[in-house]
């Protein structure tokens, strides 16, 4: 066999079930080895959206979803994909072609460094340097794809070494055990929880990965401790748990910034600072709480932070660690002060419903469509949110009951991310209603795939909020300056965009009818376009109101 098939050997031993991507002619021998094997390649119209595709395929699997692009222009397209896998701790392994191994030493027609460009932007790059090596870097790169913290790894197949005759067979895949912290470290931040008198538990997007929610929620159970989560946290505990706090991470002040500078104690779990920087939160912060202790429960060690020092580090497996403590707690009787966080509680669900029967004609509420996409919305059900002003309202006012049903970029936060990622969620879960909410810039980024969607049977239903701006960037400046620069655009009639994809498309203009409109979206064969206007002026009065919290709880 050549080196091409040997590869692609290799990743159907690891279990890959699609590529995503665009190929190009250095890709030609993989892609006919591909082509007799029994991994499924899927078409994108453009790398970056392949790239997405993939990213949320691991992240909804927990197994690297892969993309592929060819040498040049079809690597650097994958670029921000990647970058957003990586970043969003997504496993993904991308794979790239590259020119014919004798003219990459001088300069030739598309051939650049392309295993340099990727190194910034995951945890493993390598280039096939002889065939025989194939099956160690493939094993290695799915291996590292989905060591904590999972991210993405780059594998360049050139195109002279892809047609080398060669022998070998797929090394045999490893299920190593997680290593777990030792008994008298546990011990010692069993004591601080036992101690405190108004705990708090922040859960990061560790917190929804290799079965830690289960144990979480038995420790919630157990003791009554409240639950805040950062964006990508979401599902760790149940939104109807009487121990949900909702969510963190607006950088602005809210209910869950008062609760958690209040608490004696935060144990954070698996919390990633790339969500949420410490310096809105944490010791020395803001209110300056000097005698809060923090336990820092994570598979790596704390990053280091001005404004985070945890008294206590556990280390190792995250759910391993939330059994030992369940264990030690057992028959615990905890005597914790709640009202602050019950006082929380109350206030954020009379937040969430305050525009439930809103009936406005013209621009809508935020509020309101998240009330009803919610309502429409199983417990299982998956939306995707994309960046821009949508984000932080789906993160403040869409509350989970699993992990991974709503999906957030909020390490890289890339625009552009949820109609493709949507495409990823369908595949991995067809039986779900999957739902991604972009704005209309974000939406346009990535439009090209709605063909992708159509094509491949994806049934999925994208939500764009029309501004006719970048709304983000506007709601930002004018915090900061009471002012904003040039951010308005135009757009397309999305209901004809739609329907020249083949796709179905509606606009909704009015209050009472976005929830029936939504609800009849999810009974089409095809994917769904929904476009409404949106009442952006709703970001003053959230920041305003926001701003005015003085521990109210």
């Amino acid at each position: 066999m050549n080196a091409a098939e040997l590869f692609v050997k290799c990743l159907e031993n690891e279990g890959v079930e699609y590529i995503f991507g665009v190929p190009g002619e250095e890709n030609a021998h993989f892609m006919m080895a591909l082509e007799k094997s029994s991994i499924h390649f899927i078409l994108c119209r453009h790398e970056q959206g392949a790239a997405f595709i993939a990213d949320v395929y691991g992240r909804m699997t927990g197994k690297p979803g892969v993309c592929l692009g060819t040498l040049g222009p079809g690597a650097t397209n994958l670029v921000t994909g990647v970058a957003d896998a990586n970043m969003d701790r997504s496993p993904l392994v991308v794979i790239t072609g590259q020119a014919d191994s004798r003219r990459q030493h001088k300069e030739s027609h598309q051939n650049m460094d392309v295993v340099r460009l990727f190194r910034p932007i995951t945890k493993w790059a390598q280039p096939i340097i002889h065939s025989k090596n194939i099956p160690e870097v493939v094993r290695k790169a799915f291996k590292l794809a989905v060591m904590e913290k999972p991210g993405a790894c780059h594998i360049e197949l050139a195109d002279d070494i892809a047609a080398f005759q060669v022998s070998g067979l797929p090394l045999p895949l490893e299920n190593p055990r997680r290593p777990v912290p030792g008994d008298k470290i546990v011990d010692v931040a069993v004591e601080l929880i036992r101690a405190s008198k108004k705990p708090i538990i922040l859960a990061g997007n560790g917190a929804i990965r290799r079965r830690a929610a289960k144990q979480l929620r038995k420790l919630v159970e157990k003791t009554g401790i409240g639950v805040l989560n950062t964006f990508m946290g979401k599902g760790s505990i149940p939104r109807t748990s009487p121990h949900c706090l909702f969510t963190i991470g607006l950088q602005a002040n809210d209910y869950s910034r008062v609760a958690i500078q209040e608490a004696d104690l935060v144990i954070t779990l698996g919390y990633d600072l790339v969500e949420y920087e410490p310096r809105l939160w944490g010791q020395s912060a803001v209110k300056g709480n000097k005698t809060q202790k923090i336990i820092h429960v994570d598979f790596l060690p704390a990053e280091v932070d001005e404004y985070y020092h945890p008294d206590v580090e556990i280390v190792g497996d995250l759910a391993h660690t939330l059994w030992m403590m369940n264990e030690r707690l057992s028959g615990f009787q905890p005597q914790y002060e709640t009202c602050c966080q019950e006082a929380l509680r109350k206030a954020m669900l009379n937040d969430f419903a305050e525009y439930k029967d809103d009936v406005t004609v013209g621009a809508i509420r935020p509020q309101k469509i998240l009330w009803d996409v919610r309502e429409v919305m199983g417990p299982e059900d998956i939306l995707l949110s994309d960046v821009g002003a949508h984000k932080m309202w789906i993160a403040r006012y869409y509350q989970c009951d699993e992990p991974n049903t709503c999906l957030i970029t909020n390490g890289f936060c890339s625009m552009g991310f949820a109609l493709p990622g949507s495409i990823g969620a369908k595949l991995v879960h067809p039986d779900r209603k999957v739902l991604a909410i972009c704005g209309d810039g974000g939406f346009l980024m990535n439009v090209q795939e709605l063909e992708t969607a159509k094509r491949v049977g994806a049934k999925i239903v994208v939500l764009i909020w029309e501004d006719n701006e970048y709304g983000l960037i506007k709601w930002k400046q004018e915090n900061q300056f009471g002012a904003h620069s040039s951010l308005e655009f135009s757009n397309p009639d999305f209901v004809k965009l739609a329907e020249a994809f083949g796709c179905k498309g509606f606009r909704v203009e009015n209050a009472a009818d976005f929830k029936p409109t939504l609800e009849k979206a999810f009974d089409f064969d095809v994917p769904v376009l929904i476009t409404v206007p949106i009442d952006y002026s709703e970001n003053k009065k959230l920041s305003k109101r926001l701003g005015a919290i003085d521990c109210p709880i």
